[in-house]
């Protein structure tokens, strides 16, 4: 191996700062003072903006490309509403057919509005994805967070770590890359949180990649003896060669923890190998992967708390077919995600919560982007960016639909102290002071 390749594995196999999980303490300082709902709560983050008229209100094409009668919902796992009937293009490719004109067969039962809580009309607190994506995970808007820095408020992950007990490997993200601060989203920099309390993450499209499996699909686990010397020599190299500072952890976990996760790593490369994995029906696009590794640390370890992003619908930037074609994929392995865990966790089945939201939405007027079916594309900057819904479903949410365009109920920084609520912390994270003081617990909305 010559130097640079060297530096390089160096830096990313024993920082494990993207590729490998970090690996974090567990402790609890302060006694639960709310009743726990559920034993078990999965957060699906739909990163890239999500428009309101294609997603919750089933517009399809009437408003977007102004095409009469070709409304309809393209999300029939998540809503209610029938399918459009005019112009499909955005299902899936099938021999034979023109592209995208098969739509994908709903999964569930029943629409996740027809079993659980719906706020179709909620307000995000900007329109930019990364303050979306600390938004949904920190309950605080966060409007000034620079971009490639942890945080500046706690996590979700370190409120339950530090005030409802729970252990490292009880608290995952599944990132879905390395690029922008996806990777440093498992906790803050805050000095009465931070890295401590942090969750465990994978980014999983590269930990369990060619690169991935070279690194660590032989990793063993090593006592502090054996690490002190590696930890120098990681040290010595991001001094030298400025790798990762920002990313350095301290590795902490139970050995029982740690020997858990290296074994993990490698299952996963083994049923990788042999064609095992659990997979959507439909995987080709990076957020099924992503979602299907997510399912995978679901199954293993059984987290009380659990958050995966995706982000493809992220094209309508310059290809609204593309978008389209995203957004009723992301349906479809969202559908899968919460059916996979019915019927294949008994330890989750009945006594999960799910949770589904954008970071933010996107605009109401188009930019002049013409894609492939001269399709106007829109980004997100002004005030319909910041209409978005959110959903929830599981153990005990009650079937209701509450506000709508005229009467908007809740903000994207109530999602936190949803979750807070339902492990019986939420007196201890409204009073750190620390989130929105206009946040609530969507079961305070009802």
């Amino acid at each position: 191996m010559n130097r640079k390749n060297f530096i390089t594995k160096s830096g990313l196999a024993l920082g494990g700062g993207l590729l490998a999980p970090y690996i974090l303490p567990s402790g609890r300082l302060f006694a639960k003072t709310g009743t726990v709902k559920a034993d078990h709560v999965v957060l699906v983050m739909f990163a890239g903006g999500v428009r309101q008229q294609e997603s919750v209100l089933g517009r399809y094409l009437e408003d977007s490309q102004g095409v009469s009668g070709a409304a309809g919902n393209i999300m029939s796992n998540l809503f209610e509403g029938n399918a459009p009937v005019k112009k499909i293009a955005y299902g899936t490719s099938v021999a034979g057919k023109p592209n995208g004109s098969e739509p994908i067969p709903k999964l569930l039962t029943q629409s996740l509005e027809k079993s659980g809580l719906l706020f179709p009309e909620m307000r995000a607190q900007s329109a930019g994805h990364y303050v979306g994506l600390n938004t949904l995970l920190t309950g605080n808007p966060g409007t000034n967070q620079g971009l490639k820095v942890r945080p500046t408020y706690p996590t979700i992950f370190e409120y339950l770590r530090k005030h409802a007990g729970f252990k490292a490997t009880d608290t995952w993200f599944i990132g879905n890359g390395i690029g922008n601060s996806t990777p440093l989203l498992n906790s803050s920099n805050h000095k009465d949180y931070g890295l401590s309390y942090g969750g465990n993450m994978f980014a999983a499209p590269v930990t369990f990649s060619s690169y991935g499996k070279e690194i660590l699909g032989n990793a063993k686990t090593y006592t502090k003896t054996d690490l002190e010397p590696m930890y120098f020599m990681k040290n010595f190299l991001d001094q030298s060669f400025a790798l990762s500072k920002d990313q350095m952890t301290s590795i902490s976990n139970t050995d029982e923890e740690k020997t858990q996760i290296k074994d993990f790593i490698k299952s996963v490369f083994a049923k990788q190998q042999a064609g095992q994995l659990p997979m959507p029906p439909v995987t080709d696009n990076g957020d099924a992967i992503n979602v299907m590794y997510a399912a995978e640390v679901l199954r293993e370890f059984k987290p009380k708390m659990l958050a995966v992003n995706i982000s493809g619908v992220d094209s309508c930037h310059s290809n609204f077919t593309g978008y389209l074609q995203s957004l009723h994929r992301a349906d479809h392995i969202t559908g899968w995600l919460w059916q996979y865990i019915q019927n294949n966790i008994p330890a989750m089945s009945g006594n999960t919560i799910f949770i589904v939201a954008p970071e933010c939405g996107r605009n109401l007027t188009p930019n002049p982007i013409l894609d492939q079916n001269d399709w106007v594309a829109y980004d997100h900057s002004d005030a319909n960016a910041l209409r978005v819904w959110g959903l929830m479903a599981g153990k005990g949410v009650p079937n209701i639909r509450i506000g709508g365009e005229a009467q908007p109920v809740g903000r994207l920084t109530d999602i936190v102290p949803t979750i807070a609520d339902i492990f019986g912390v939420l007196d201890d994270v409204n009073n750190s002071g620390l989130i929105d003081p206009m946040a609530r617990s969507l079961y305070q909305r009802i």
